[in-house]
């Protein structure tokens, strides 16, 4: 039967241009050079340093399976870095399934490794990026060296942006055991290729501490007569851990609470101590993987301290019959903490691993501190009765507290858009397009408000300084009209009744002085973001606005410099102008000479006054150089121009990449404790920029 036009139309699929020739299959390690970000994050330092951590995983993995207790990692003078441990050492012989070595395969294929076999493989646990590690690493380096040592031999592979250079080969006798991985990243591929040796040393004391009995040796010897050698080792584990969190603090009881166990395949580790802090540090952890969102693991972990402390001070007469029992809030008010579990299959809520979704953790986390934190309390009376008064009084002064939250919370519900006084909002609505500027004292905020965007920017003068948010109880802190002010504008509320999805502005912008009083100011309003508004931070919606240093101007000409250095180029480019400028003149001068002389007529000299010197106002060959020493000297359209403008202005977003080094610095900078401040000062005054 002969077909139609319409079934012919159907049947035959019209031309274009996307066909199977345009589907790309990419092989082996190339889609991690393709897209790196997906495997590291970012190819910005934090990338780079994940290439270190990946090795190191590996090399935890080992000592963490009972294979390894030495780990050194060393940052040599020609830009690679060397990994190694004294492991199994990965296998070398053939893979009969792929026909090369166990070692390039782990090396050349992702998910390829040791850590899919269960306790076949020896890895009960592990905190690496299943498999995808060290193949990753090799992707994205330049040049890699892969050394094992194993069953009286030495083998050596090299490889080339993944590629190997030759087979596995041996290449001596040893007597030695373990990997040693040496990497140089690559600049094609990396924003910078310089490591920063302090990010290592803290994130490699860390997972020390989590991994106890265990040496990690950090060896730089970049362009150095003499290699700088760091060591750690802790014997204590967490508790160690918890000992260096409270180091700068001042400890409620002496007795740290530590624990060690494993149950049905879940490893606990967890260590407890008050302080005389109004605020709560916790610190968890899956499989080494730091969790900052927690998990199953914290809420056992709570419940049952919560639980064991209410029993304990009835059966002590601490809390009488009729009275109400301690809230979660009250335990945990001046406590440290630090929860490791090891699992075999960590289940992970999102790519990050910021929290653990493992059901089995909880009950078993809460079973421990059940038995084992009730039978501290019975052993250690002491320790009890000063954990219990710490309690207490934050459950009497919780009371307060609410009440003066509810206040706020009351008002800003009440009052409806009804805002501070001193706050010029803006007209839009929607968050997204929203920014507001925290800006210290009423004439730079006079400023703000006459030069910004009215659309999309809000502006909430400051007078003087915060409450130091760091020695004071949220009671206190509701009762600053500064801090009340601040917390109406943002529409989030506080505490427990704060919710982010009411945040009226995407930009919260702080904006002071470049000065000591500025920075000052600047400190105090992170600390509270930091304390009591901790995911403003962390999702990205605090900055710090950073205005002009030098105004300079040559003529009608103007710049802007934020720096002294930026300063003194701008005025080296002026004065090769003004050279320029002059001896184009000159030539002009010589010119008009000539031809005056000709005609017999004489040329008047031609000159510029100078200008009067206005007051802060310095001068260089006639270029003038302002300092600005507050946004205040600054005019509406200047401060525009220079700051506000989103065309044109340089702000700074705050992040955290270490929350236990950035909780030790707040405690010693805002904290009651004065010799811990004293030794930072002291250890860091010849760095300091103090404009007097």
């Amino acid at each position: 039967m002969p077909k139609t036009s319409e079934e012919k139309e159907l049947k035959t699929p019209k031309k274009s241009s996307y066909g199977a020739e345009q589907i790309s299959v990419l092989e082996g390690l190339e889609p991690v050079r393709k897209r790196p970000g997906m495997y590291i994050g970012s190819t910005g330092p934090e990338g780079l340093h994940h290439l270190i951590w990946e090795v190191v995983d590996n090399c935890f993995d080992e000592a963490m399976a009972g294979h390894a207790n030495d780990i050194t990692v060393t940052l040599n003078d020609n830009g690679t870095v060397s990994v190694g441990d004294n492991g199994r050492g990965i296998p070398v012989d053939m893979h009969k399934q792929y026909k090369v070595s166990a070692l390039e395969l782990v090396l050349t294929k992702l998910h390829a490794g040791g850590k899919f076999g269960g306790e076949a493989s020896g890895y009960k646990i592990s905190g690496g990026l299943h498999g995808v590690g060290v193949s990753v690493v090799n992707a994205l380096s330049e040049w890699v060296e892969a050394r094992v040592a194993r069953d009286g031999s030495e083998w050596v592979q090299e490889y080339e942006r993944g590629i190997p250079k030759f087979k596995v080969k041996e290449v001596g006798k040893s007597k030695k055991h373990g990997t040693t991985i040496t990497f140089k990243a690559d600049a094609t591929i990396f924003s910078t290729t310089e490591f920063d040796l302090k990010y290592i040393l803290d994130h490699l004391r860390q997972q020390c501490y989590l991994t106890k009995g265990i040496k990690v040796t950090v060896v730089d010897a970049r362009e150095k007569k003499l290699p700088q050698v760091y060591a750690f080792f802790f014997e204590g584990g967490v508790s160690s851990y918890v000992r260096h969190l409270n180091h700068a603090k001042s400890a409620k009881h002496e007795n740290i609470f530590y624990v060690e166990r494993n149950v049905d395949n879940v490893g606990m580790e967890i260590g407890i101590q008050y302080t005389d802090d109004y605020k709560e540090t916790v610190f968890a952890f899956a499989n080494n993987i730091y969790n900052p969102e927690g998990g199953t693991h914290v809420l056992g972990f709570r419940s049952a301290l919560t639980r064991v402390l209410n029993n304990y001070a009835r059966s002590k007469s601490y809390i009488k019959e009729k009275d109400e029992n301690l809230s979660g809030e009250d335990v945990r008010e001046g406590l440290t903490a630090v929860i490791s579990v090891k699992i075999p299959e960590p289940q992970f809520e999102g790519q990050t691993k910021a929290k653990l979704g493992n059901t089995e953790v909880r009950t078993a986390v809460e079973s421990l501190m059940n038995e084992v934190f009730a039978s501290y309390l019975e052993e250690h009376p002491k320790d009890a009765e000063a954990i219990l008064g710490k309690c207490i009084l934050a459950q009497r002064a919780r009371a307060a507290a609410r009440a003066a939250r509810d206040t706020v919370i009351r008002k800003g519900a009440l009052e409806g858009m009804t805002l501070p006084g001193k706050l010029a909002d803006c007209s839009s609505k929607d968050p997204k397009d929203s920014e507001l500027f925290i800006v210290e004292g009423d004439s730079a905020g006079g400023s703000a408000k006459q030069g910004r965007d009215r659309e999309h920017q809000a502006i909430l003068p400051l007078r003087g300084k915060i409450l130091n948010v760091e020695r004071a109880r949220l009671d206190k802190m509701i009762a600053s009209e500064q801090i009340k002010n601040l917390v109406i504008a943002m529409g989030t509320g506080i505490g427990e009744n704060m919710d982010m999805g009411r945040l009226r502005y995407d930009r919260l912008v702080i904006m002071t002085d470049a000065d000591v009083d500025g920075a000052h100011i600047r400190t105090l309003l992170l600390t509270l973001f930091y304390r009591y508004f901790n995911s403003l931070i962390t999702e990205g919606h605090i900055y710090i606005a950073q205005p002009p240093l030098f105004r300079i101007a040559m003529g009608k000409e103007m710049k802007y410099a934020f720096s002294e250095e930026e300063r003194d180029k701008i005025v080296a480019e002026f004065l090769k102008i003004k050279e320029e400028r002059k001896k184009t003149k000159d030539k002009r001068l010589k010119t008009k000479d000539a031809e005056a002389e000709e005609e017999g007529t004489e040329v008047a000299e031609e000159g510029a006054e100078e200008s009067e010197e206005e007051e802060g106002v310095s001068k260089v060959q006639g270029i003038s150089i302002q300092r600005y020493k507050g946004l205040g000297e600054m005019n509406a359209e200047q401060l525009w121009e220079t700051t506000m403008d989103p065309k044109t202005r340089i702000m700074k977003r705050v992040n955290i990449t270490d929350a236990a080094e950035a909780d030790e610095t707040f405690d010693i900078l805002m904290g009651s404790e004065v010799a811990p401040r004293k030794r930072f000062i002291q250890t860091h005054a010849k760095n300091a920029n103090v404009d007097v």
